[in-house]
This record gives C-alpha cells, sequence and structure tokens, in this order.
C-alpha cells in the first residue's frame, strides 16, 4: 500500500477528509479553524502497543470540513494547538485526551463541550460514544478501531474512516443533548463539570510511585508474598520498557500474583510446575532470577506505603454520623433528580464533608454544594 499524503477520501460516500502528513497540508487545517470558532476532536494512542504512550492521529471537525492529522509526522505543531487553544472545542470523554495532549504538547483548552458528561448528566444508562450515535441517529459504529496500532504507518484506510466517525457526528449530538440539558436546567452543571474537567488535566497521568508494584490485592499476602512480587514487578517493567510494550503483554497481574502466593509454599518453586507461559517461556530464566530474587528479599526493606494524609485517623462517631446524613440527603436529592449520587458527591467526598463540613463550597463545584446546602450539618459549620 502506497504511503498516504494529503488528499480527501469518501466516507460512506457522503462525507471527505483530509489525511495531514506535512506541514504544506497542515495549512488548509488552520485556515480551516480561522473560520470557526469551534471545533470537535479526538485522538487515537497506542497505549495497547507501546511501553509510553504516544498521540498517534488526531482527528478535526472544522465546520464541514474533516481532517486526521499524523502526529507522528514530522510537522511543527505549535500553530495548531495554538489555534485550538482559543477555540471551544466538542469531545467526548475528554479526560484522556485532554492528558495526554498536555503532557505531549502542553495544550490546555480553554473551554469545551463533553458529550459524554452531558449524557452523564442526563443520567443516561448508555454513555460511550457508539451508544449514543446509535441511540440519538440510527448509526452504528464498528469497533475494529478500538485495539488497533495506531502508530503503524501507512494506517489502513478502513481504521482513517472509522477515525472520522469520532467527531462527524459530534456538533449534532451537542445539540441534541444541550436541549435536553437545558430543558432540565443542567447546561450550567455541564460548564462547571467541563471547566473542572479542563483544569484536572493539567496534572496529566499519575507520576511513578514506589509503590506502584502493590498490583490487584497484593494487601492479603503474606510479607514474604509482598516481597516476591516486589521484585517480580520490576522485572516485568524493565522487560516492557526493555520490549517497548504494555506491561501487560509481557505476564498478567494475575500470574504475578500467583507466584507471589507460592512464597509462603514449602518448595515455592513448584509453582512453575503449575503455570503455563506460553510464547513467553522465553522469558522464563529472567523471570525465576526475579523470583528468586524476591524469596532472598527481606520484607523490612520494602518501602512502605504513606496514608494520603497521615495526620489523619478513622473518622469519629460523630463524623460517620454526618456522613451518613450527607449520604442520605444526596441519595434523596439523586432519585428526585434521576441522577447518579456521585454526580452529586463521589464516596471520597462524603467522606471529607463528614470531617470538614465547612468545606462545602471548596471540595464540590457550586451546582453540588448547591444540591446539599440545606443538609443542616453545613448550615450549622457556616454560622
Amino acid at each position: 500500500m502506497e504511503p498516504l499524503s494529503a488528499a480527501a477520501y469518501q466516507v460512506d460516500q457522503k462525507e471527505t477528509y483530509q489525511f495531514i502528513d506535512t506541514d504544506a497540508a497542515l495549512r488548509p487545517l488552520l485556515t480551516a479553524l480561522g473560520r470557526v470558532k469551534e471545533a470537535a476532536i479526538d485522538t487515537e494512542a497506542d497505549n495497547l502497543f507501546r511501553y509510553s504512550t504516544r498521540v498517534c492521529l488526531l482527528q478535526v471537525l472544522a465546520g464541514d470540513e474533516v481532517f486526521l492529522v499524523d502526529l507522528l509526522a514530522p510537522i511543527d505543531f505549535a500553530p495548531l494547538f495554538e489555534r485550538f487553544a482559543k477555540m471551544h472545542l466538542l469531545m467526548h470523554g475528554s479526560d484522556y485526551d485532554l492528558r495526554l495532549l498536555h503532557d505531549e504538547y502542553g495544550f490546555v483548552a480553554s473551554s469545551m463541550f463533553d458529550t459524554m458528561l452531558a449524557a452523564q448528566l442526563l443520567n443516561r444508562q448508555r454513555i460511550g460514544l457508539a451508544s449514543l450515535l446509535h441511540d440519538h441517529f440510527g448509526v452504528a459504529m464498528t469497533k475494529e478501531g478500538q485495539k488497533a496500532n495506531w502508530s503503524r504507518r501507512p494506517i489502513p484506510l478502513k481504521l482513517l474512516d472509522y477515525a472520522v466517525r469520532d467527531v462527524l457526528y459530534l456538533p449534532r449530538l451537542r445539540d441534541q443533548l444541550s436541549a435536553e440539558l437545558e430543558s432540565r436546567g443542567r447546561l450550567g452543571w455541564l460548564k462547571e463539570k467541563c471547566d473542572w474537567q479542563i483544569q484536572a488535566a493539567l496534572s496529566g497521568f499519575p507520576k511513578a510511585d514506589e509503590n506502584n508494584w502493590r498490583i490487584g490485592r497484593s494487601e492479603v499476602l503474606s510479607r514474604r508474598g509482598q516481597a516476591a512480587l516486589y521484585d517480580l514487578w520490576h522485572w516485568r517493567e524493565a522487560q516492557a520498557e526493555r520490549l517497548d510494550v504494555p506491561p501487560f503483554k509481557v505476564v498478567g497481574n494475575e500470574l504475578l500474583l500467583t507466584l507471589a502466593k507460592a512464597a509462603d509454599r514449602d518448595n515455592p518453586w513448584s509453582v512453575f510446575d503449575e503455570i503455563r507461559l506460553g510464547k513467553r517461556i522465553r522469558l522464563i530464566s529472567s523471570l525465576q532470577a526475579a523470583f528468586r530474587a524476591g524469596l532472598n528479599r527481606d520484607p523490612n526493606s520494602l518501602p512502605r506505603r504513606q496514608r494520603r494524609f497521615p495526620d489523619r485517623g478513622p473518622l469519629t462517631a460523630d463524623e460517620l454520623d454526618r456522613q451518613e446524613r450527607i449520604k442520605r440527603h444526596r441519595d434523596r436529592i439523586a432519585s428526585e433528580l434521576d441522577l447518579d449520587p456521585t454526580l452529586i458527591a463521589s464516596r471520597a467526598q462524603l467522606t471529607q464533608l463528614a470531617r470538614e463540613p465547612a468545606k462545602l463550597g471548596e471540595l464540590l463545584l457550586p451546582f453540588q454544594a448547591n444540591l446539599l446546602h440545606s443538609v443542616p450539618d453545613f448550615a450549622e459549620a457556616a454560622s
């Protein structure tokens, strides 16, 4: 297949898109963005195929023009993201995309409409883009692109066709969801959620932590088992980085935990007669070396997990009572509004509010705080 260059391709014999992989091909997109105040965008990444995720493709709908931008091409994308930063964006499930674009390009959106957040505030049972497009427009979305290797070049045409649909219907979907939100008086709620999402994305993805090896239910392992898991996990990370694949493609969490549990056996090595490595048998020598290192490790050498708030103990009896009162009120309001209770306050937020009710306005968004303000505990705390 010949490498793709800037050209128009047909989608469903109705829509066209331009594939951008050169600086010259980027100019028509910049021109198109200059004619509109908003754009629909989405991204495709290679997180299922590489140790360190890269953004590979950017889908853009500007007016009635669709552009697919090869983010792996040797192009200066600064002018593009400078344009986006001044525009209103339409997105679906923006959290991952915004964090990726911020980490890789320093991009920060100024405003957006997230159709997934909108669907949540309407208490839709199915909030995936494919489900929403089917429910609203009868559009059938294929799943072939969900596990595709978007870093492979050239990108097959069928995947490009798939990518187009991620932005093609967003303006029409936004219009319908926006009308429903407005009729329920929730349009302002969505703006608060979207603005919060933009700010949350600035923190990027969680950074490496010395306790990342504590996978699954590692807390139920014995100290000897945890020591084995520590070395096994770090072995997997080293292998994944060396092979440039996600850690789960080396071995899964279940296998690591099975090996770690075997550390307490009279003959720990018998576990290797029970597990099946398949094609991963080539890693057996280094895997066994990691297992041996874990068996020989002093459990007291393991890093200790630090509590998020080391100066805080369990909730007191009064705080537990307050938490239950807030929860009952939250659940009643959510039922009356036909809303998921966690959209008013999550479990973690309930705990924080039980400790410090005076911080209602700091811990929650304005619309969430307004829904809970009638709880007597908050009125007492404010007085």
